[in-house]
């Protein structure tokens, strides 16, 4: 299948409740994993809660949401009808999400030096490997993107990190 079918028919299927239960499973273990990394290292701290959740959740949508879950999980993660081993292509997309962070950093947002610190790319790992199960599972993208676009939309509203 090429990539842009794969990103169509990804965008336009949703999970069945089956697969939406997945999606619950896999965000719990991926917030739980995310916590013992942030709380432990600081890059998470509990904060009063920044104002302009509204217009953060929109932002949020589209970058990095949809902006990374679409490369990333949408062209590079098949769908379970295509293939039975997903996993080469979950470790290409994941270790490419990694990798774009640091990227980001070095050249058009050198002041987000967070996502140098090898805590939050431990973070960006997990959450990248749990879009990518959760996409590959679901044939959908739609729960890579709620998971994405929510933690970040609480990690910077509640947790720090626009103070990062």
């Amino acid at each position: 299948m090429t990539p842009l079918r794969r990103l169509s028919r990804s965008l336009t299927t949703l999970p069945d409740a089956r697969g939406w239960a997945l999606c619950g499973a896999v965000a719990a273990i991926v917030g739980t994993m995310m916590a013992a990394i942030g709380f432990s290292t600081g890059l998470y701290a509990v904060t009063p809660a920044v104002p302009g959740l509204p217009p953060r959740l929109l932002a949020v949508l589209f970058v990095p949401a949809l902006g990374e879950e679409i490369p990333f999980r949408g062209l590079l993660v098949p769908g379970r009808d295509e293939t039975r081993s997903p996993w080469p292509a979950v470790a290409v997309s994941t270790a490419l999400y990694v990798a774009w962070h640091p990227l980001e950093t070095l050249t058009f947002l050198p002041g987000a030096t967070m996502f140098l610190r090898p805590d939050f790319l431990a973070c960006t790992a997990i959450l990248g490997l749990g879009c990518a199960v959760m996409r590959w599972r679901t044939g959908s993208l739609w729960p890579a993107v709620i998971l994405h676009g929510g933690f970040v939309a609480v990690w910077q509203t509640w947790l720090g990190g626009v103070r990062l």
